[in-house]
């Protein structure tokens, strides 16, 4: 393999660049009019201009993007993740075309991008399911009478797609129809797939998934877990590896389920399966992301694995060149995403231009960006900016590492989620690893971001006293002797 099209933006795109460079791979940059003047365009040994900004008219228009390899002599394709990374289609003709698509199959896509369908494959192997309904359903009065039998509360689910998008959580029968009829509009408006099935909803859920890498030779490993519980609106702020509460014994168990997932749609790749954990440790299959992972550097900078320079060797034919023994868990790695969103105003997203961009440094500190100083952020894409890692001994120094990293980025001209990233880092509940997905909602609060603020300027104010008073005690002890006459008067006498 040559030569790799990345068919992304942005921080993925750049850091799949990254890695493809190290192999001696040239790289093609696809971008929108928005992204002209992006880094992962500048770094790419060449580049080609899809389209307008909005994504439909230039990072989802797979045939162009085909025809582009073609001229280019393009012998791969990286999707990255979001845009037509989960897009069976798109891999079916990326492969028609004679290039490799680097990632599964577009059937084990399809097999794992509906949540029923891959409800199906996983209870083959008698792989843990939370309880439920066994496909879509549309009767109301079914609906309800098998809602009663599992017992309030309960979640009705988009069969397709994610992202929060299509889900509903129910407490009671009396507000059940609503909420169904809510679910179907919404999935049908984000999907144009309107079927739902249901589950029992577990109260205090965590959020774990496995990473998995398989190869066309029917190697298989998993490279352990990632605590994904810190959320708002459904979606990941903030990932670690190890999760603080998986046990050793749980964490095998896990890791094997996990690949039984990936044998269950014969899986190539690098794959993640998601759990939800219960108070009890209890774990039930979720869904398979068919792609590389937001989160994937928490693992690798425990493992000291490349993903993606792994996902390129499968692609290629290769063989896993090491085994489940050899992979050990290397300290603890945290990840904050950094988001252009406002965290006092419901994390909306907020738009500018970034005035001043300092990146942080440091032992175990990882910044994935795709942005430089000066560069606007586009409202047409997904308003992450960053991923900021740190990687240390242990949690703790983790922990203590992603603090000082949040204190040491520097972005002035839109509001981000850095103060909300360090202000979980500094919480009890989530220093002591008590938390689940609705820690936002439980222990998040505007209030403790200003409080934050007022803090830091009131040490500011502080140390900027204590500075100029040093100083001062500085200019006057070079005039005075130590008899505290003037050094001048002195030398004047003399």
């Amino acid at each position: 393999m040559q030569k790799i099209l990345v068919a992304n933006r942005g921080e993925i795109a750049l850091r799949v660049m990254k890695s493809a460079r190290e192999m001696g791979i040239k790289t093609v940059a696809v971008y929108s009019e928005a992204d002209r003047n992006a880094p992962h365009v500048k770094y790419a040994d060449e580049a080609v201009l899809l389209g307008p900004p909005a994504s439909s008219e230039s990072y989802l228009l797979g045939d162009k993007i085909i025809e582009f390899c073609k001229e280019l002599g393009v012998d791969g394709i990286h999707p990255g993740y979001g845009f037509l990374s989960e897009n069976a289609e798109f891999a079916d003709k990326v492969e028609q075309a004679g290039i490799t698509f680097i990632g599964p199959s577009s059937d084990s896509m399809r097999v794992m991008g509906d949540k029923l369908s891959a409800k199906e494959a996983a209870k083959k192997f008698d792989i843990p399911l939370v309880p439920g309904t066994e496909g879509a359903i549309d009767d109301i009065e079914e609906a309800k009478r098998i809602s009663a039998e599992i017992g309030f509360p309960i979640l009705i689910k988009a069969s397709a797609g994610g992202g929060g998008k299509g889900m509903r959580i129910v407490e009671n029968a009396d507000e059940f129809e609503e909420q169904m009829q809510l679910a179907i509009n919404e999935a049908v408006s984000a999907f144009g797939n309107g079927a739902v099935f249901i589950e029992k909803y577990v109260t205090s859920p965590r959020h774990i998934e496995i990473q998995v890498l398989c190869d066309k030779h029917g190697n298989g490993v998993h490279l352990f877990e990632r605590e994904c519980s810190i959320q708002r609106r459904h979606q990941k702020v903030i990932e670690e590896a190890p999760s603080a509460v998986v046990s050793p014994e749980v964490r095998q168990k896990m890791g094997e389920t996990a690949l039984m997932v990936a044998k269950a749609c014969n899986y190539v790749g690098a794959g993640t399966v998601e759990f939800i954990f219960d108070e009890n440790h209890n774990f039930y299959f979720l869904e398979m992301n068919t792609r590389l992972q937001v989160e994937h550097p928490v693992t690798e900078m425990i493992t000291g694995i490349d993903l993606v320079k792994e996902q390129i060797k499968v692609a290629k034919g290769e063989k896993l060149s090491f085994t489940q023994q050899d992979l050990k868990i290397n300290g603890h790695a945290m990840e904050v995403r950094v988001y252009a969103e406002n965290p006092r105003e419901n994390f909306l997203p907020d738009i500018g231009t970034l005035q001043t961009y300092q990146r942080p440094h440091g032992p175990g500190v990882r910044v994935d960006d795709g942005f430089e100083e000066g560069m606007q952020v586009p409202i047409y894409y997904d308003p992450m900016i960053s991923k900021l890692i740190t990687h240390g001994k242990d949690r703790e120094e983790a922990i203590e590492r992603m603090i000082h990293a949040c204190d040491d980025y520097k972005v002035v001209g839109i509001q981000t989620t850095l103060p909300f990233g360090k202000l979980v880092m500094k919480n009890e509940h989530f220093k002591s690893g008590d938390f689940d997905t609705h820690f936002v909602a439980k222990h998040f609060n505007v209030s403790d971001l200003e409080a934050a603020n007022a803090e830091e300027a009131e040490v500011a104010a502080l140390t900027l006293v204590h500075l100029l008073e040093k100083r001062k005690k500085q200019s006057l002890n070079s005039v005075l002797a130590e008899d505290g006459i003037s050094k001048w008067k002195l030398n004047r006498a003399r």
